[in-house]
């Protein structure tokens, strides 16, 4: 009992440095990028663009959508939801593959606005470190906008004002449940779920867009199936 017990010591010591060190490279990774360039005047080079869309800029059914598809618990909890992360190693796990990430909202504007698209441990924690950052400083609707404002949608488009117009023509205001789902639901994979690259692949997505505001509220059975 002894042999065991210092046995289970010296491994919740060595699970404690190893996680110290992680911590400590991946804040030293943000810090390094901060010092390229400090957070505020990254976001400001991107509030200031003349195409920038403002949260009351966007019709209802876009923003709806892309809460309910991308982090539906987006005004409850904090710069990391706890719970997706369990829920994403849970499905991960389950079905021997990566399929879900469980990344807030706010840590995928960590990676858009402060970061990079690298899949790596270091980014990963260094997201962690830019996402409290980012809550600290701005309010859940700036940092909403800074999202669908950073987010690619495929055929060039950056951001939702270029993609709103160049898909369907029109301002983000203007955008119905149909261009709404079908937009929210591109930045995920953009090459595959752009409606010009592949419309079958585009609208399974947009199904699973419809699925979750219907699930989350935002919508009834009636709406969605009316674009289905």
């Amino acid at each position: 009992m002894k042999f065991i017990k210092k046995l289970i010591i010296i491994i919740l010591i060595l699970l404690i440095l190893i996680t110290s060190l992680m911590l400590l490279i991946g804040h030293s990774y943000y810090t390094k990028a901060l010092k390229e360039k400090p957070l505020i005047t990254r976001i400001e080079e991107i509030t200031s663009n003349e195409n920038f869309v403002k949260f009351e800029e966007m019709s209802s059914h876009y923003r709806n959508a892309v809460i309910s598809v991308e982090d539906h618990r987006y005004y409850d909890h904090g710069p990391v939801d706890f719970i997706a992360i369990g829920r994403a190693v849970f499905v991960n796990v389950k079905n021997k593959e990566f399929r879900e990430g469980g990344s807030t909202i706010t840590q995928q504007v960590a990676k858009n606005v402060v970061l990079s698209q690298e899949r790596s441990w270091i980014r990963k924690i260094a997201e962690i470190f830019a996402a409290y950052d980012l809550e600290k400083n701005y309010s859940k609707k700036e940092i909403f906008e800074l999202y669908v404002n950073t987010s690619y949608f495929g055929e060039g488009y950056n951001g939702i004002y270029e993609a709103s117009y160049g898909y369907y023509k029109k301002s983000p205001l203007e955008l119905n449940l149909d261009e709404a789902s079908m937009l929210a639901g591109v930045p995920n994979a953009p090459s595959v779920y752009a409606p010009t690259v592949n419309p079958t692949l585009a609208k399974q997505r947009q199904y699973q867009v419809l699925n979750a505001m219907l699930e989350y509220g935002y919508i009834t059975e009636d709406e969605a199936l009316s674009i289905k």
